[in-house]
C-alpha cells in the first residue's frame, strides 16, 4: 500500500509500476486521476490552495483505505494526494486499486474517491481574479460517501 500526501506533483506510470512490480496475479488495474479545473461559472480560478494537518491527514486516508481492502477483494492500492497551490491542469490526486477482477478494483476505486471528498481532512482556498474564497462541501459528494455504507 502506497499512501502519500505531498506538494511535489506525481508520476502515475511509476506508482502503478511499483506496486505491480514481480506480480502475476493481477488483472486489473483501475485509475483516477484528478485534476486541479477552472470550476468557477463567472470567476477565472487562477490557483487552488489545499492545506491539511501533516499526521492527521495521513491516518484518516490510512482509514480510508483499509476500508477498502476490507470492503472488496482487491490487491493493493495507492492514494497520492497534493497539497499546497496547484494550477488548472495540474494533478491533485491519484487513486490506483490493484485485483485479481476489475468489478472489485472499480468499485473500491470509486469509493476511495467518493470518501478521500467527504472523509479526508483537506481544506481548499480557491484564488480567482476576483479574490479568494474557501471551498464549501457539496452535497452530492455526501450523498455519494453515504451509498456506501451498508
Amino acid at each position: 500500500m502506497h499512501i502519500s500526501v505531498q506538494i511535489e506533483n506525481f508520476d502515475s506510470k511509476d506508482i502503478i509500476s511499483r506496486l505491480c512490480e514481480q506480480r502475476r496475479d493481477i488483472g486489473a488495474i483501475a485509475t483516477f486521476t484528478g485534476l486541479v479545473r477552472d470550476q468557477s461559472a463567472q470567476q477565472d480560478l487562477v490557483a487552488l490552495e489545499l492545506e491539511h494537518y501533516p499526521g492527521m491527514t495521513e491516518k484518516a486516508l490510512q482509514s480510508i483505505a483499509d476500508m477498502a481492502m476490507d470492503k472488496w477483494d482487491i490487491d493493493d492500492l495507492a492514494i497520492v494526494h497534493r497539497v499546497g497551490r496547484l494550477e488548472p491542469a495540474d494533478n491533485i490526486v491519484l487513486v490506483v486499486v490493484i485485483s485479481a477482477h476489475r468489478k472489485a478494483a472499480f468499485a473500491a476505486c470509486e469509493f476511495l474517491m467518493d470518501y478521500l471528498k467527504t472523509q479526508a481532512p483537506f481544506w481548499k482556498k480557491e484564488i480567482t481574479r476576483q479574490g479568494e474564497s474557501w471551498v464549501e462541501a457539496r452535497q452530492s459528494d455526501t450523498d455519494a460517501a453515504l451509498s456506501w455504507q451498508d
